[in-house]
Order: C-alpha cells, then structure tokens, then sequence
C-alpha cells in the first residue's frame, strides 16, 4: 500500500503500525508516532491497523539543552 511517512511517500506491505515501523527501519528505536495527525502510543502499534494513503509521522526524540 502506499502511505506518507514523514511527508514521503512510500510503498510498504505491512497491516499495521508496528510492523510498518520495522519494515522502514525504525524497528528498536525509541520514537513517538502518529496515524493521520492521532498519536498512537508503543502499546497500541500493534492494534493500530493502516489503510492505503494513511499518514504517519515518527518523530525521535531530541536531547540537549
């Protein structure tokens, strides 16, 4: 399906939020996310299903000061 990632577009297989994360090589790291403007939290990545043309932003975390 083809969905936004960040504001690019990309073509990936996966059904839901937590295995798209591992398919664009997020898989590990310590992000927020969020589906069509909707923070989804860690814990829901899994149920959070994906439809073609959905966007999802991830965002890492910044550190200093």
């Amino acid at each position: 399906m083809q969905i936004l990632v960040n504001g690019a577009s990309r073509e990936i297989g996966a059904a839901d939020l937590a295995a798209a994360l591992e398919e664009l090589g997020y898989g590990g790291a310590v992000v927020a996310t969020a589906v069509n403007g909707e923070f989804v939290p860690a814990t829901e990545r899994r149920t959070a299903r994906l439809a073609d043309g959905d966007r999802i932003e991830v965002l890492a975390p910044m550190q200093g000061g």
